[in-house]
């Protein structure tokens, strides 16, 4: 039996190894990146740029050969990457010119954003922008000294002519501007340990979003300005702070921007699900690549807001947008993948912008027939909707005013949109489909983890409960280290890229909010293991702040502590909420103090800057206002908690359990034949009751 086991596997490796020298045969040129998983990398593969991947020997390579490297960061959903690679990348006379004087080094900024975070600091230090396709020139140790994004060819080829001739000729003005700019960027990444002990008031709070607010659009959502990015963490707070200070006016505001990105061209009408951003005002054409990041919390932020007001609108949306991951991104062993491409083949066979989501006015008329007036009415197939000879669907009028427009009922009209919309989802199937990023990125997943819970919780459907438990295992089983760390990556089997701390942080709030959900109490324990793991690998001693990166990993030219919040949170900031959140359990660990200093040593930039630290506002609104242990014992506590979980509570935690619980606000709780609900403030708790109705008059 073993005989023929290893029979197999010879052979096995024997078919692999002749596909693979197949595929290279097949390809006038192939390089180092065919031995990469990253799709953005495979992607590159082929080209006659000699590129390699990043990896210390590498940069070993170009001190000894005293080459300076050429390290160009994208990733596989990038418009203007793909442009750059065909005007650049894969010409040969461009190649030639890199592959003699280069070390060329090519990253998938997803996979390594530790490597991306220092080069896009370093490019904004440069010329004031970035934005990807990030392009650096930098010194055989990695200290950078030139930067750009998108460059047509012949701009590219002067500019590396120039660097080039620079390098050779004067290589201590190169030597000059590397000291500079790494100087630079260390110190733009320096955090303070503060002696000041005040606490942030809400009274500054109520300052720091009044000037907040003169940014917001309040017509259209968003800011004012273009383009537009959805931003759900500035959102979520605003629902926070507009829902426990009853300010109807930020209240209105946040359902202004929830509402017209639901009603944009921004979210696929047709197929679910968001892009990233839309280039204009009013969230009407995107640039098309959607992001599992942006969904996973999308999904979430729609959940709550739907808690909040009741609106079908919010609930739809959510529900559309786990449809369009499960369709397109889900794994069938439970993980969620990264992207679809914004470029897909159009009729010419060409790879165009946007060419899989937008419709001619003659398309539409033709397979919609009779219902094409109302579609058109209702998705503004006229000078709103139009995007150069297409459209792109938006609305812009809610069901009740097109159904009085077409003296129909809102219930018809919502029976013949939807019939449109298969209609047009089944004839765009019938298109080239976006390109797959089909890696598994571990902070993205415990986005999309927390998505699917917060979907459960409010909106009811136990199927998403079903997706999330799946999702959390695959982290637990595919994901973790043997050391109880976690791994960034993982695709076909492989993970080689330790984990980063947004990848601990989002997963342990996950784990968090599932055990919410659940009561089951290997999600709470899973969580506080990785904290512990990360207090001992991230932390920084002097100002209790994380490192982005562990200390089991290679040294870069700084280890960089992330505090602004942006399309994606601060991992530092989803690291205080979460240890603020597992201090209300295990109240003798020091999380809470681990909390608040890392409150105190970023609060100085609230005043003026509050949409970059929206995230980190909510510890205010839980440290200022009572934040609520509520702990329910007896038969019933799945039900009782089930019934609480599905109100909007953001200064609480739910723990639960059927008699005497592993965690001290369930000791000495039970009483046989009753299920108790204690409401307590730090531990200590109100007279019990017994129904979720008694529950919400103590809060």
């Amino acid at each position: 039996m073993q005989r023929v086991s290893l029979i197999v596997l010879v052979v096995s490796f024997l078919l692999n190894g002749c596909a693979q020298k197949k595929e290279e045969m097949s390809h006038k040129y192939t390089n180092a990146l065919i031995n990469e998983t990253s799709p953005y990398l495979l992607q590159h593969a082929h080209n006659p740029v000699n590129w390699e991947a990043w990896h210390p020997e590498v940069l070993k390579r170009a001190e000894e050969e005293n080459k300076p490297l050429l390290i160009s960061i994208g990733y596989a959903a990038c418009h203007w990457c793909h442009v750059m690679e065909h005007e650049c990348f894969e010409d040969e006379e461009v190649a030639k010119m890199m592959n003699e004087n280069f070390i060329n080094i090519k990253i998938d900024r997803e996979e390594r954003p530790d490597v991306d975070q220092i080069y896009m600091d370093a490019i904004q230090m440069m010329t004031g922008n970035g934005g990807w396709p990030l392009n650096i020139v930098a010194l055989p140790d990695g200290r950078p000294f030139w930067g750009a994004t998108y460059l047509p060819k012949d701009n590219w080829v002067k500019s590396l002519e120039q660097l080039i001739e620079l390098y050779k000729t004067n290589p201590d003005k190169i030597l000059g501007y590397a000291d500079d700019l790494e100087r630079g960027i260390k110190a733009i990444n320096l955090v303070e340990n503060k002696e000041e002990t005040i606490s942030y008031s809400l009274e500054q709070l109520g300052r720091a979003v009044e000037n907040w607010a003169t940014y917001f659009d309040t017509f259209l959502g968003g800011y004012k300005r273009a383009p537009k990015f959805m931003m759900p963490n500035n959102i979520d707070f605003l629902l926070h702070y507009g829902t426990s200070q009853k300010d109807e006016k930020i209240l209105k505001y946040v359902n202004t921007t929830l509402t017209r990105m639901a009603y944009g061209g921004i979210f696929d009408h047709v197929g679910g699900g968001f892009s990233r951003y839309s280039v204009d005002t009013k969230w009407h054409v995107p640039h098309f690549e959607k992001m599992l990041y942006d969904n996973g919390q999308l999904i979430s932020l729609y959940s709550k807001a739907y808690a909040v007001t009741k609106n079908e609108l919010y609930k739809k949306t959510a529900e559309e947008s786990i449809a369009f991951a499960l369709e397109e991104l889900a794994d069938e062993n439970g993980g969620f993948y990264s992207s679809l491409d914004a470029d897909s083949l159009d009729e010419n066979n060409e790879l165009e912008e946007g060419a899989y989501y937008v419709w001619t006015a003659e398309e539409l008329q033709t397979i919609l027939k009779v219902d094409f007036e109302i579609f058109k009415d209702y998705f503004n197939i006229n000078s709103y909707g139009q995007w150069e000879e297409n459209y792109v669907l938006i609305r812009d009028k809610s069901d009740k005013d097109i159904a009085e427009k077409h003296n129909i009922s809102v219930t018809a009209l919502k029976e013949k949109i939807d019939s449109s919309l298969s209609i047009l989802k089944q004839e765009r199937s019938k298109r080239e489909k976006p390109r797959l990023d089909d890696k598994i990125l571990t902070s993205w997943n415990g986005l999309m983890l927390h998505g699917l819970v917060d979907a459960y919780r409010y909106l009811g459907d136990k199927s998403y409960l079903e997706l999330a438990l799946k999702n959390a295992t695959f982290i637990q089983t595919k994901m973790k280290k043997a050391d109880g760390g976690l791994y960034r990556n993982h695709k076909k089997g492989k993970s080689n890229i330790n984990g980063f701390l947004e990848d601990y942080a989002s997963v342990i709030e996950a784990y968090i909010s599932l055990y919410e959900v659940t009561f089951d109490i290997k999600w709470l324990k899973e969580a506080q293991q990785l904290t512990n793991y990360t207090i001992v690998h991230f932390q920084d001693t002097d100002s209790k702040l994380f490192y982005f990166t562990s200390d089991e990993d290679d040294s870069l030219i700084r280890r960089s502590i992330e505090t602004n919040d942006n399309v994606i949170s601060a991992s530092n900031s989803i690291m205080g909420k979460n240890l603020l959140k597992l201090h209300k359990v295990y109240m003798d660990k020091g999380y809470g103090d681990l909390a608040n200093e890392m409150l105190k040593n970023v609060q100085g930039n609230f005043d003026l800057n509050a949409q970059s630290y929206s995230n980190w506002l909510h510890l205010v609104l839980y440290k200022q206002q009572n934040f609520y242990e509520i702990a329910i014992v007896g038969d019933n506590y799945k039900s009782i908690g089930r019934e609480i979980a599905q109100n909007y509570l953001p200064n609480s935690i739910l723990v639960g359990s059927p008699e005497e619980g592993p965690i001290e606000l369930l000791e000495n709780r039970y009483n046989e034949g009753e299920t108790l609900i204690y409401v307590c403030i730090e531990g200590t708790c109100k007279l019990p009751v017994q129904s979720a109705e008694e529950v919400l008059k103590q809060l």
